[in-house]
């Protein structure tokens, strides 16, 4: 398995396929960052035609354990930002 593409290696392709600069393609992704931040953080969900939908799922109460200590412990309820990956993704790396 590969290293995971930095940002600064997105922004020089992303700069490459639009055919501009570099700082508009930075620009350009932190606008796209900042708008499924907000979206997000506010309860929606965004989808990313060809990559996949974004939300944020509330999670219940619950009982976690202490992996140190092997204690039992009560977890408030929480938010957790979750990724449905779309089909066309999928088949693109499988086929």
């Amino acid at each position: 398995m590969s290293k995971p593409m930095t940002k600064t290696q997105l922004i020089a392709a992303l700069a490459e396929e639009l055919a501009a600069d570099k700082k508009t393609a930075g620009a350009a992704l932190d606008a796209v960052v900042a708008i499924i931040t907000r979206e997000v953080s506010a309860g929606g969900a965004v989808t990313l035609p060809g990559v996949g939908k974004i939300y944020c799922r509330e999670r219940p109460e619950r009982m976690v354990r202490n992996p140190q200590t092997g204690e039992q412990m009560k977890k408030d309820a929480d938010k957790v930002v979750k990724m449905t990956i779309a089909k066309a993704l999928k088949d693109s790396v499988n086929g």
